[in-house]
């Protein structure tokens, strides 16, 4: 592997979700990970259908065996990094909190996912996305006027502020102990990191701009220059014209230019205006509507499917995804001198064991040895 972060070892302590995906980026940067979990050492090496879990070997641990935990605490003897995502206290009962870590290791990052943090009465509770998110205040703007909150997939609280926040902190994190020789815990929570990124809502409601209604102000579906229009054909055109020399491209890509309307920000008009585009937009099919904004800088564009998305000329000239094994994203983002890289597909849960391990320093005997201390379960 090559890439911005090579040079940079990381335990992964396995887990679902937000975890995984940073681990996942941080690989495809070039990080040298170790996915540590449950699994079948002498497993042939097979690809995993979760790309979350690519760029990195899979090693088969118990860390309900002495030698498992011992295995680990080697290996943070070696590491920049430790990412883990279980409740608070649970590496502290194995063994492996920090405090133990330390011991063999004072410079290792302790990174830690969950979603209502390390402490705080909801911490020892369990969650998803939808939850954390509910909490953070996210998920009730989400959604058009009258209706319930929508839940954004899990884009938000996963991997949004989950994942991006725990990236985030494992490489100050190792900044830090590279320049001082300490290690520290990150305590990276979903909670915390969705109402980060709700920064600009809450300005915009201080400011006196955003009423608390959904589908009612610029951004959440309620302005008819920021929403999706149905085509004749049940597709959809996304449209994004804030600023007004955009807008005036979308009036005369729908023929309204010679039109007098209303103000484009008089929110009392916004309603009628939907009910104008929608009519408009109604006539001709998403592709004749691609074609009628294509040369014009009206930020309309096409809604497309995940996978059109993957085979999209927009996207095929740029390669974002690739469909070498299965269809997936191509490492974000990019480096003018270090380029990121997908190293392997995802493996099967332990059947990178040996190879991983070897790559860290271990010896087949060692390997061997740990195997019949029953070390991998």
């Amino acid at each position: 592997m090559s890439g911005p972060l090579h040079g940079v070892k990381i335990v992964e302590l396995a887990g679902i979700g937000p975890g995984p995906y940073a681990c996942m980026l941080l690989a495809d940067m070039g990080a040298d990970i170790l996915r540590l979990e449950r699994g079948n050492a002498d497993a042939d090496v097979t690809p995993s259908w979760d790309i979350l879990n690519r760029s990195r070997p899979s090693v088969s641990v118990d860390l309900k065996n002495e030698a498992g935990r011992s295995l680990v605490l080697e290996l943070c003897e070696r590491a920049d990094a430790l990412i883990e995502g279980f409740r608070p206290g649970v590496t502290e009962r194995l063994g492996l909190g920090p405090s133990d870590v330390w011991t063999r290791n004072p410079r290792l990052v302790y990174a830690r996912m969950t979603g209502y943090g390390q402490d705080g009465p909801l911490s020892q509770r369990a969650g998803h996305d939808i939850n954390y998110i509910a909490v953070s205040g996210a998920l009730w703007p989400v959604g058009r006027a009258g209706e319930r909150p929508v839940p954004p997939l899990n884009l938000v609280g996963d991997f949004g502020g989950g994942s991006l926040f725990l990236a985030l902190g494992v490489l100050a994190g190792v900044l830090h102990a590279r320049a001082t020789g300490e290690g520290q815990i990150v305590d990276a929570a979903m909670v915390d990191g969705s109402a980060s990124m709700l920064a600009m809502t809450h300005s915009f409601i201080n400011a006196g701009l955003w009423r608390e209604e959904r589908g009612a102000n610029l951004l959440d579906s309620g302005a008819h220059f920021y929403e999706v229009y149905e085509t004749s054909d049940q597709r959809y055109m996304a449209v994004g014209a804030i600023e007004p020399k955009f807008y005036a491209e979308l009036l005369r890509g729908l023929g309204l230019e010679d039109e007098v309307l209303p103000q484009q920000m008089d929110r009392e008009q916004w309603p009628e205006l939907k009910r104008r585009f929608a009519s408009i937009f109604a006539t001709k099919t998403r592709d004749e509507w691609t074609k009628v904004f294509e040369a014009e800088d009206a930020c309309v564009t096409p809604v497309l499917s995940p996978r059109e998305a993957a085979t999209h000329r927009y996207n095929t000239a740029r390669q974002v995804f690739t469909t070498d094994i299965d269809v997936q994203p191509n490492p974000a983002p990019r480096f003018s001198k270090t380029s990121s890289a997908i190293g392997t597909p995802a493996q099967s849960p332990g059947s990178g064991t040996r190879d991983g391990l070897a790559a860290w320093g271990f010896s087949a005997e060692r390997i061997e040895q740990l195997k019949s201390e029953g070390a991998f379960g």
